[in-house]
């Protein structure tokens, strides 16, 4: 009887581990949902087929995020425009000119968003907590989520 538990446990398990990779890897990006910058800039994901892409979900009131921000300027400028994309997504409850302000005292050198309606985080599986990272490889797949400050040796790795 013992056994019999401890092999329905494993094939439990493995299923659970088995679901979470091929669920986790097949996740879609909405990689063609237009978004405008602060600039007024139309963008979507897809722009920057055949570059790295890493999406940033952040906020002003974030001190994580606010730890993260001087890290992802260094990359944006270490890898260029031509290898290497940053779009920072402010969450839809950020103030648009606490954003603004930021930008501007900081001149960060990538594409912010304010994702005033929420959808393009519910878009993205309903990001919440910020920081939340996607990063993204040539082919628009998605390689890596990370949920609080990303690892950065990874990301510089497929960059």
């Amino acid at each position: 009887m013992k056994t019999r538990l401890q092999v329905i446990i494993v094939c439990l398990l493995s299923t659970a581990i088995a679901s979470y990779f091929v669920l986790s890897s097949d996740k879609k990006i909405p990689s063609e949902q237009v978004m405008t910058s602060l600039e007024g800039k139309k963008i979507k994901i897809s722009d920057y087929k055949g570059k790295i892409v890493l999406v940033n979900f952040w906020a002003t009131s974030c001190t994580g995020c606010m730890q993260e921000m001087p890290e992802l300027k260094k990359l944006q400028l270490k890898y260029g425009k031509e290898r290497f994309q940053t779009i920072a997504i402010a969450m839809s409850y950020d103030n648009i000119e606490y954003i603004r302000n930021y930008n501007k005292k900081e001149n960060i050198p990538f594409k912010i968003v304010h994702d005033a309606d929420g959808k393009i985080a519910e878009n993205f599986g309903g990001v919440t907590l910020t920081p939340t990272n996607f990063l993204i490889g040539k082919d628009g797949k998605l390689i890596k989520k990370y949920i609080g400050i990303p690892n950065y040796t990874e990301i510089i790795s497929n960059i």
